[in-house]
Formats: C-alpha cells, structure tokens, sequence
C-alpha cells in the first residue's frame, strides 16, 4: 500500500485530457487531500491491519512453567524443546505444541467418581481415571485390581516422544504396559492368597513395570510411583476368607485362653509350693527346736547326775529326813512308807484322813 494516499489519486488523473475550463470541473480529486493528515490516515489502517492479522493468524504461543514447547515446520518435529516463555512462529508454514511435563496420574478403580466426555475418561489436574483392572487369577477367577501409577513426561526428550507415540503417548506407553503386568503378576495367584501377598504383590508390580518403561528406547517417561490400593476378591472367594478368618480367631482366642489357663495353673502350682515350702520350714524349725531342748535337758541332766557323788546323795537324805521330822512333831498320824533297800521315804500318808474315809465307809453300809 502506498504510503501517500493523495500521489496514488493523483498518479490516476488522466494526463490526456485538456482543461475544460476555469473551474477544471472535469479533472478528478482526491478525498484524501490535505497532506499530514492523510498520513495519520495511513498510518493507522495500516496498525489495524496489522492487528487484525495478529489476532486472526495468532503467530505466537506462551509456554507455561511444567510444560515445554515442540515446534513443528512443515510437519517436521525440532528435536530442542522450547523452554516456558513467548515463543514466535509463523503461521500456516510453523505450529508450536504445548507438552505437559509435571507429574501424572492414572488411577484404575471403580470408584463413583469418575469423570467421563464422549465416552472417553478426561484428566482433571493430572490425574486420569480408568476402570479397575479386571484379571484372572490362576485358576481363572476374575479380581478386579485398584491401582495408582505416578509418572511424567522427561522434558528433552518430548519432541521425540510425541513425534513416536504421538499425543496418545500415555494410553500407548503407561496404560497398556500397567494392564499387562497386572494380569502376568496376579495370574501367578489363587485369588484366596491375593490378600496376603499384598506387599509381595505391590513390589513386584511396581518393578515389572519399571523395567518396561525404562526399556523403551530413549527412556520417555519416568515413573515416579506404583500404589496398589485394593484387590476385589469374587464374593464366594470372600466369604470363605471371611469364615476362614473367623475360625483363626476363635482358634486365638481358645489359645489365649489356653494360655491365660496355664498361667493360672502355674500360679497356684507356685503358691502351693511356696505354703509347702513354708509348712516344711517351719516344721523343720519345731523339730530342730524340740531337739536343741532334749538336748540341752540331756546335757542338764547329764550334768545333774555328773555331780551327784556318794556324799551329795547322803547330805540330800540327811536333810530330807531331818525334814520329815519336824513334820512328825506337828502330825503324829502321819505314816510314811519308804523306799525299799532305801531310807529316803517317797509316800506320805495323813493317818487323820484315811480313818475319816473307814468311817465314812461303815456308815455307808
């Protein structure tokens, strides 16, 4: 366009034609005489020109942070990812792809929580939700499997990634890999052993499926994390660890109280010979007291008779008899018996008394 509307008008005027007068109402004028102002004119149709087309053909893109860019020319993938920021391109002949690189999440459940668009689960803030898997175990049982895999996008190698696996990548490399290995690991199984195995299980998945990943060439996606979160059993399958459950527990508890019952046992066993114990300690107390005392008597006495010489005993009979008479002088019926070969007298008799029981007999008759 040129850049002086009025020249361009002029430049049209035809030369050829002769005046036709004072008033040259013949020739032709432009409506944009007037100089300065025709170029103010010019100057913004051609500004909004230009922004029309910069709205209309859009020749940029801003790439956020976690996201780079794949610039495609001519269907041609770069293979140096854009960084986040403004980025030019032009249309029609270049495109620039936003890729997202944070981490995702793709989650198999049966949850009432899913989100669904045409027929086909949508991602919510990195997160894709999918049916449970559904398997066979080894006996050809089917278990549903709830999981949850973490992973994202390795940044410098995306634009070789999508121009391989294309935006699908995900269905292609984390989707198809993770239903596989479910169904190898867990049809090693009898589902009635699934529940026990959890931890076994959950381990051996999640190193199954990074030995996949991390086997595709150029290594595309990183996995961050493989949770299994519940194994559905059939209902027969369940109700028979249930039973099975509950006959371990009442075994536990007939062996607690099994155990709580030796216990006692043992307790009293212990009490009775702790009283059996002090029962024979103090028995054996009293016998060897009553023996320190026959002993200590047998020492007396054996003391005693030690010092009984001749003239001890006859001094002793000296006395006893001197005793006895005194004791006539005040009771003249007295009668005593002595011993015999002996003159200690060992009976005393009050003659007073015996003639009062005579007496009391004849009267009696």
């Amino acid at each position: 366009m040129p850049a002086d509307m009025n020249d361009y008008f002029k430049k049209r005027t035809p030369r050829n034609e002769p005046p036709t007068g004072g008033d040259n109402k013949g020739s032709f004028e432009s409506p944009f005489k007037g100089g300065s102002g025709n170029k103010i004119i010019s100057t913004i149709i051609i500004i909004g020109a230009i922004f029309m087309a910069l709205v209309i053909l859009k020749p940029f893109t801003i790439i956020n942070s976690g996201e780079v860019g794949i610039k495609v020319t001519t269907g041609k993938f770069q293979e140096k990812p854009l960084e986040p920021g403004l980025h030019f391109y032009i249309p029609i002949i270049e495109k620039i792809i936003p890729v997202n690189t944070r981490v995702r999440m793709i989650t198999y459940s049966n949850a009432q929580h899913q989100v669904a668009i045409d027929g086909s689960h949508k991602y919510e803030g990195g997160l894709k939700r999918n049916p449970a898997i559904r398997v066979m175990d080894s006996r050809g049982l089917y278990v549903d499997i709830d999981l949850a895999v973490q992973y994202h996008l390795r940044p410098e190698s995306a634009p070789k990634t999508i121009a391989t696996w294309g935006t699908a990548w995900e269905d292609k490399i984390i989707n198809t890999k993770v239903r596989e290995i479910v169904r190898d690991v867990i049809g090693k199984y009898p589902a009635e052993v699934l529940p026990q195995k959890r931890q076994e299980i959950a381990k051996e998945i999640k190193e199954q499926l990074e030995k996949k990943v991390n086997s595709i060439p150029g290594r595309p996606v990183v996995l961050d994390s493989v949770e299994l979160r519940n194994i559905a059993l059939p209902k027969k399958i369940q109700t028979k660890i249930e039973e099975l459950q509950a006959e371990k527990q009442n075994v536990m508890i007939a062996e607690q109280q099994k155990e709580r019952a030796k216990r006692e046992a043992e307790r009293k066993a212990e009490i009775a010979r702790g009283e059996a114990e002090k029962k024979r300690i103090e028995a054996q107390g009293l016998a060897d007291k009553i023996k320190i005392e026959a002993e200590a008597e047998a020492k007396a006495n054996k003391m005693i008779s030690d010092s009984l010489t001749k003239e001890l005993l006859e001094l002793r009979q000296i006395e006893t008899q001197k005793e006895f008479n005194e004791a006539l002088k005040v009771n003249k019926d007295a009668k005593i018996f002595l011993t015999p070969g002996g003159a200690v007298p060992n009976i005393w008799i009050d003659a007073k008394d015996e003639k009062k029981a005579i007496m009391g007999s004849e009267s009696a008759n």
